[in-house]
C-alpha cells in the first residue's frame, strides 16, 4: 500500500519557505520535491484556507507564510491537509454475520482510534518551529564536523 507523505513533505516546504527571502513559487517547490506545480498549488491551497500561508500572483509572486512556524503544530497541517488518515491498516469486511470477524474488527478498530488520537496529540505538542530549530542544530554539528 502506497505511504501518504504529503504531511512531511509540506512540513519541509514551509521550513524552507520560513528560510526563504521573499515568495517562493509552486514551480520552485514542485522541482524541490519533485513533482508538478499544480499538484503544488493544489496542496498549499488548504494551508491557505487555515490562513497559514498566503499566494501572490505575477512577477515576483508565489507562496509566503502568513503566521510564525511556531505557532503552526503538525496536527495544524495534517488537519490542512483533510486529516488523511494516519494508518493503512484496515479491517475485514467480508462476512459481517461472522462473530470472529465482529470480534476481530472491535478490537483492531478501538485500537486504531486510541492509537490516533495519542499520534494526534501528540502531532498537537509539536510545532514547527521546533523542527526548523532541530535542523539548525544538524546543519550547524553538520557543519562543524567538516574538515577545515
Amino acid at each position: 500500500m502506497r505511504s501518504d507523505s504529503r504531511l512531511s513533505r509540506m512540513l519541509h516546504v514551509l521550513i524552507h519557505m520560513d528560510r526563504h527571502d521573499g515568495p517562493v513559487t509552486s514551480e520552485l517547490i514542485a522541482r524541490m520535491l519533485n513533482t508538478n506545480p499544480v499538484v503544488v498549488r493544489r496542496t498549499l491551497a488548504g494551508l491557505r484556507e487555515r490562513g497559514y500561508v498566503a499566494s501572490e500572483k505575477g512577477h515576483g509572486g508565489g507562496w509566503v507564510l502568513t503566521r510564525p512556524l511556531d505557532e503552526i503544530t503538525l496536527r495544524d497541517v495534517h488537519e490542512a491537509l483533510g486529516e488523511p488518515a494516519v494508518f493503512a491498516i484496515g479491517i475485514a469486511n467480508d462476512d459481517p454475520a461472522c462473530l470472529v470477524e465482529q470480534a476481530v474488527n472491535d478490537a483492531v478498530c478501538e485500537t486504531l482510534r486510541e492509537a490516533e488520537e495519542r499520534l494526534l496529540a501528540r502531532f498537537g505538542e509539536i510545532t514547527i518551529g521546533q523542527l526548523a530549530r532541530d535542523f539548525e542544530r544538524r546543519f550547524a554539528a553538520a557543519k562543524s564536523a567538516q574538515p577545515v
